[in-house]
């Protein structure tokens, strides 16, 4: 049996997603992910900081990964929740276009997850400012989504994202499980979610949707390879294929 090889673009100040994400593939001896690194330090919506998410920056570190003869490589941040999901479909035709290899990126992954779901309402919990929160709210909006309840942190710096603990995390999550919500969204790759969205899912009955546990599982299932070991981690891995068709 060939090892199924995921590459991960990650935000450069990101101390989460890939201790996480081998944490979750910790038993799947036919899987191995390997990482490149982008410059990200702060989050926000100034020039300054949208610049870090251009997509010929995405491409240098996605050519490295390539090198490595991986079988899909991801954007593994969310940028494209406040940027617009144009900005995410263009990183990934890009990456696909220079390299041969199969492209997707968090936010793409999030829309698949919600369509997968039928999610229509959600609940969204996030570390970062008010005027980021609400522009992820107005770019979901305009995908056909609903926030029903959202619950910030107010931080730019990425490491200081990283420190928070995961027990403020759930915290978040049950203030935005509200009546009418189809799901909870953690939207940020360096925010522990996933550690604890498996527990707030027992309690809440519905699915906690974790930023790098949906990366995890688009770039599975775009590799071909089965999810349904990691459904401990949450209620998507148990869903075995991408919705219709839709514009990626």
């Amino acid at each position: 049996m060939g090892v199924t090889k995921l590459g991960m673009l990650t935000p450069s100040s990101n101390t989460c997603l890939e201790p996480l994400t081998q944490e979750m593939v910790s038993g799947l001896p036919d899987l191995s992910v390997h990482y490149s690194r982008v410059p990200v330090v702060t989050i926000g919506l100034s020039a300054q900081e949208t610049v870090q998410f251009e997509i010929d920056t995405m491409v240098a570190s996605a050519r490295l990964l390539a090198d490595a003869e991986v079988d899909v490589i991801a954007w593994n941040g969310t940028a494209g929740s406040w940027l617009g999901l144009d900005h995410d479909r263009a990183i990934a035709s890009a990456i696909t276009e220079a390299t041969g290899v199969p492209a997707t990126t968090s936010t793409l992954a999030f829309f698949d997850a919600f369509a997968a779901l039928g999610t229509k309402r959600y609940g969204l919990a996030v570390p970062y400012t008010l005027d980021v929160t609400q522009q992820i709210m107005s770019v979901y909006r305009e995908e056909g989504l609903e926030c029903v309840a959202e619950a910030h942190l107010d931080i730019r710096v990425n490491t200081e994202i990283g420190a928070v603990p995961g027990e403020r995390i759930a915290e978040l999550l049950r203030q935005v499980a509200v009546p009418g919500a189809d799901a909870l969204a953690v939207v940020c790759t360096n925010f522990w979610g996933g550690r604890v969205a498996p527990s707030v899912e027992r309690e809440r009955g519905i699915p906690v949707l974790d930023s790098v546990a949906v990366t995890l599982w688009h770039s599975l299932l775009l590799a071909g390879h089965s999810t349904a070991a990691l459904q401990p981690w949450g209620q998507i891995f148990g869903l075995q294929t991408l919705p219709a068709a839709r514009e990626r």
